[in-house]
């Protein structure tokens, strides 16, 4: 199996769908950490009221954003011996502290970026930060998730 076709088995075994799946393309990945990015369209379901005349990503999705890329995908990539299907992979975010300093736009492409801090017992933590097209910092902190296969 190629690298790439290895990547695209990961977002494959992301335990969500549309409209709540928010990774385009993994990137990147090893023990260390992830890479991927997601593009937010004009017509995600969140922007009709968030806010009126003006969408703007809610910072809660900008969170899960990062959350999927940056602790998901790699959780999937560390347990990989383990995870046989979808349906044997539990995972539960358990804390996040995230600071904000750009909004995200309709059409605007993020880049996530995550560093594994520790996998043990099988908690994940990460520092993770999402970059916008123009490499800006938009947002950064990090996010600990319990992913097991059973």
């Amino acid at each position: 199996m190629t690298d790439e076709m290895k990547l695209l088995e990961i977002i494959k075994q992301l335990p969500y769908q549309k409209p709540f799946l928010f990774v385009d393309e993994v990137t990147a990945i090893s023990e260390k950490g992830v890479t991927g990015n997601y593009t937010f369209k004009p017509t995600e379901f969140f922007y009709k009221g968030h806010f009126k005349e003006n969408p703007i990503t809610p910072g809660v999705i900008l969170t899960e954003t990062m959350a999927q890329i940056g602790v998901v995908c790699l959780g999937i990539y560390l347990v990989k011996e383990q995870v046989t299907s979808k349906k044997n992979l539990q995972i539960a975010l358990t804390s996040n502290q995230v600071d904000f300093y750009l909004p995200v736009l309709p059409s605007e492409k993020v880049t996530v970026i995550s560093e594994k801090i520790y996998f043990r017992f099988n908690k994940l933590k990460c520092s993770v930060k999402m970059l916008n097209d123009k490499k800006e910092l938009v947002c950064r902190g990090t996010i600990s998730g319990m992913i097991t296969a059973k």
